[in-house]
């Protein structure tokens, strides 16, 4: 079950439709492609959550690619993904590569795993609904205390996310500033709220209040699992052009969630449940003036969970003292909430900033 996890099916991929299971499938193609990729675990003694709990040791399970000598780059991967999940060919393939934006012979990537995802500590270890209910500062922290124990880094040349990890990046570019240039992406710097929060609730509460579930002790996946994140993804990822271009009749959308609701669940119930809840309290729009480095805000026009017909984006990153702003112009070939994991939109822009960004 547990090293199943990095390969969270689509249906639940959040944020990034990101081929995790063709990159886990294909060890010898990434190791070829990238000869230097690590894994390795972090452990933080004494790690305390916001809820005041206190573990131990909790594991911060990471991927690195390039050599630590270099620039260090942080990339933050999107609700129930995991960092090796975002080494594939529309991510890492259109930024890793020799001359790409982030060239790994160039800079040092840490793709570290979140807390409650991937190969790091997580409910289905064994505490099931007793692990403590972490947010997105406990993320932050943990992966700070990576970056600064673990590889004793003091200074990021960026640090880039997506969806859950682009929230976290505004709130690193806040909290922690050790980074020249900030990134977030498929993400608002405002509280959460509206349809994002109320879909997210309701793959919440459909576990919670499914019989099967049993306060967390289920001996068998509670069956809303599967058919509540398979509802989200439908309604908040996909993008409306390429949805309808997949699916122009009824026959072909019914054969789209046919595929989805007849998938094996291949990550735990408890996982997700806390995964999606963690983003509950999100909301750094206090500190935006806070935030000294370069940042590049980047969306995309058909974002089902961030919609710039709000004009939230437009009026929040007024306040950000170096911040810009960019959308990627919806199509058919773009992919909704899904199509910041998709470089090749955007990463001309990456490069121009990390051209006219200095090092510090």
């Amino acid at each position: 079950m547990l090293n199943n996890f990095s390969k969270v099916i689509s249906s639940m991929a959040c944020s990034l439709m990101l081929v995790v299971s063709a990159v886990m499938a294909q060890p010898v193609n990434l190791m070829a492609q990238y000869p230097t990729l690590v894994e390795g675990d972090a452990i933080l003694k004494n790690f305390k959550f916001h809820t005041n709990e206190v573990f131990p040791e909790l594991k911060i399970h990471f991927t690195t690619v390039g050599d630590a000598k270099n620039p260090a780059v942080l990339v933050l991967h999107g609700t129930t993904g995991s960092g090796v999940g975002m080494v594939n060919p529309g991510f890492a393939g259109e930024l890793f590569g020799a001359g790409q934006p982030l060239d790994a012979t160039k800079y040092f990537i840490i793709l570290p795993d979140a807390i409650g995802t991937g190969k790091s500590t997580k409910p289905s270890d064994g505490l099931r609904a007793k692990f403590p209910k972490y947010n997105y500062d406990d993320m932050v922290d943990a992966q700070y205390r990576v970056v600064r124990e673990h590889f004793k880094i003091d200074r990021l040349r960026l640090v880039i996310g997506n969806s859950m990890g682009g929230m976290q990046t505004w709130m690193w570019a806040q909290k922690y500033p050790i980074m020249d240039i900030a990134v977030p992406m498929a993400s608002l710097p405002t509280e959460m709220s509206s349809r994002n929060w109320m879909l997210r609730r309701l793959i919440v509460d459909s576990i919670r209040r499914d019989p099967e579930w049993m306060d967390g002790n289920y001996t068998a996946q509670p069956k809303s699992a599967l058919f509540a994140s398979t509802f989200f993804n439908i309604a908040t990822n996909g993008g409306t052009q390429a949805t309808y271009k997949a699916a122009p009749t009824r026959a072909k959308a019914d054969a789209i969630v046919d595929s989805r609701l007849n998938a094996k669940l291949t990550g735990d119930a408890n996982d997700y449940l806390y995964q999606w809840e963690s983003s509950g309290d999100y909301n750094p729009s206090a500190g935006l003036e806070k935030i000294t480095a370069t940042l590049l805000a980047i969306n995309s026009a058909d974002d089902e969970r961030n919609p710039p017909e709000l004009g939230v984006m437009e009026r929040e990153i007024k306040r950000v003292k170096n911040g810009n702003y960019y959308l990627v112009p919806a199509s058919a070939d773009t992919a909704g909430h899904g199509t910041t994991g998709q470089a090749k939109w955007w990463k001309a822009e990456l490069a121009k900033v990390l051209a006219a960004t200095s090092k510090k």
